[in-house]
């Protein structure tokens, strides 16, 4: 799966000639926590963060009035408190790289980019959606939980008893842990009672059947 497949497309931005009162409202009304900076091009340059609105948002301990602090803001330019050389990640990235790119760098979005130009923003919170996709958390069927060695084959011997009794498989995932193989099947059925002993008569451990309507 790619970045581009997932990415929010469009995404709000802010020039370098924004007022810090500017970035501030679009921020806090689209609920973001940082705003990816461009020029008239598209061509990202930079980002502005929370940390960084805070960090020139006078105190509530300043001597300033609100008509003061308000004009402070007004003035104070984007491209003073900007940003640059920031994590991004090419639009044909796979979507894990974006995740361990995240994670490493403990940041909570990318924008998302082709060449230099920004073409949108990935978030943790995409991240998540695409993991639900992928396991079929809310996809009905059955799912079933499975522990084998790991060894070559598992995968084909397991998929060819489901096929046998023309269950069509919707995801499949599995987690390696101290040599064992655990797998996680997504069937479209909810008739797998046959499927499941056979996989049993092979030696493998169910953990856990579940039925999601």
């Amino acid at each position: 799966m790619y970045v581009h497949e997932r990415m929010t497309r469009r995404p709000t931005t802010v020039m370098p000639e924004y007022s810090v009162a500017k970035a501030y409202q679009l921020m806090k009304e689209g609920r973001f926590s940082q705003l990816p900076i461009v020029d008239e091009d598209n061509k990202l340059l930079g980002l502005v963060t929370e940390k960084l609105l805070a960090e020139v948002n006078p105190s509530s301990a300043t001597s300033l009035s609100v008509y003061e602090i308000n004009y402070l803001l007004s003035k104070t330019k984007i491209k003073d408190i900007m940003k640059t050389g920031v994590f991004k990640i090419d639009k044909n990235a796979l979507l894990e790289d974006a995740a361990l790119l995240m994670k490493e760098n403990r940041i909570s979005s990318l924008p998302v980019t082709d060449g230099d130009y920004l073409v949108g923003i990935i978030t943790r919170t995409d991240i998540f959606r695409a993991f639900i996709d992928i396991m079929g958390v809310k996809s009905p069927g059955t799912r079933i939980a499975i522990t084998a060695n790991d060894k070559t084959g598992v995968f084909a011997e397991i998929t060819n008893i489901f096929a046998s009794y023309n269950i069509d498989i919707r995801n499949i995932s599995n987690f390696n842990e101290n040599g064992k193989l655990e797998m996680v099947v997504k069937v479209r059925s909810y008739d797998v009672e046959k499927a499941v002993e056979d996989i049993k008569a092979k030696g493998y451990i169910i953990n856990s059947i579940t039925k999601v309507d």
